[in-house]
């Protein structure tokens, strides 16, 4: 290899190396607060996909004061930012938190809210909200179109059962806009079963136990789709798909 390359390669790594550790300092330095400086501003930011949030901003703000955690005012180096964190995932309503420190002295927090997929109504108690992941989240504002599920539930089924049938109505389009409520009752062997009210139709579908319901609403929708459209939506009071591979409907 001739002397000139040699020079240029070696040039070139150089020229690489100390881009890389350039980038790596202002990464690390550049966008990094002034410790000995004072928290200018806390920047609020609440995420959530329902149109009625849980929380604002407002309300995060008093759950950090509450804490004494509010940083404004205090010098970057004393602000804690787990302990802020821990402060508002502490709320029933959080889901996940994140929170930093930026360049112009600011503190930022992220929170991102708990998203209800359905509400449920327990005989004789109060209603709550329970999310995707089965949590349960107390009733603080109204949130439209949301299913109603009713009836004999205690929180283990509502946090188990009717959390993953609740997801998969809500993320499947056709049963989302098609299923209103939930009915929630004992059969003689003492097993949860549910009737579903939907939207579109004078009827009730009694599912049985909620066993295999992904099976059970494939052959519902057969069923819309090739018998409702022809004879009317309104010519049966109920649908049972209780029994194996039977669909059995009561003429109203």
């Amino acid at each position: 290899m001739k002397l000139s390359k040699i020079i240029k390669v070696t040039l070139l790594s150089l020229l690489s190396v100390g881009l890389i550790v350039y980038i790596m300092y202002a990464m690390l330095f550049l966008s990094a607060p002034d410790e000995n400086a004072r928290c200018v501003d806390v920047e609020l930011i609440v995420k959530q996909d329902s149109e009625t949030p849980f929380l604002i901003a407002s309300d995060v703000e008093n759950l950090l004061k509450d804490a004494h955690v509010y940083p404004k005012g205090m010098l970057m180096k004393d602000v804690n930012t787990k302990r802020i964190e821990e402060a508002v995932q502490k709320n029933e309503y959080v889901s996940k938190v994140e929170c930093y420190k930026s360049a112009d002295n600011k503190l930022c927090v992220k929170v991102e809210l708990r998203t209800p997929i359905m509400y449920v109504v327990p005989d004789g108690q109060d209603g709550y909200f329970i999310d995707a992941q089965g949590k349960i989240i107390p009733n603080k504002n109204y949130v439209e179109n949301l299913i109603t599920a009713s009836g004999t539930i205690d929180e283990k089924y509502a946090s188990t059962k009717l959390a993953e049938f609740g997801q998969f109505l809500c993320n499947n389009e056709f049963w989302d806009n098609q299923i209103e409520q939930i009915y929630v009752q004992k059969n003689r062997k003492g097993e949860s079963v549910i009737e579903l009210v939907p939207r579109v139709g004078d009827h009730i579908v009694s599912l049985g136990t909620i066993d295999d319901y992904e099976r059970k609403l494939r052959k519902l929708k057969t069923f819309y789709e090739k018998a409702m459209t022809t004879v009317g939506w309104n010519k049966y009071a109920k649908v049972s798909l209780e029994y194996g591979n039977q669909i059995i409907c009561k003429k109203r």
